[in-house]
């Protein structure tokens, strides 16, 4: 239990900004699978995903490398599905 005003404030705070982003990355997850799991992924769902893999680093809810390990990620799956 919070001691301050401000302490208690901070900690709804917190509460509301984490169930935000919970969400957010569930989105993510939920987006990448959906591309990887299609037969042959479109070039729109991919770049769907890079811009909301995009928005949630700049946002700072992922962190920067780990967003461009998942873009890397999405394109390498892409180039072997094209090439099949």
């Amino acid at each position: 239990m919070a001691n301050t005003k401000s302490a208690a404030k901070r900690s709804r705070q917190t509460l509301k900004r984490s169930l935000r982003n919970r969400s957010v990355v569930t989105r993510l997850r939920t987006m990448q699978k959906q591309v990887r799991s299609s037969e042959m992924p479109n070039l729109d769902g991919i770049r769907a995903v890079i811009s909301a893999i995009d928005k949630a680093a700049k946002r700072g809810i992922i962190h920067r490398n780990a967003a461009n390990r998942r873009k890397a990620r999405l394109n390498k799956a892409l180039a072997a599905a094209s090439t099949k």
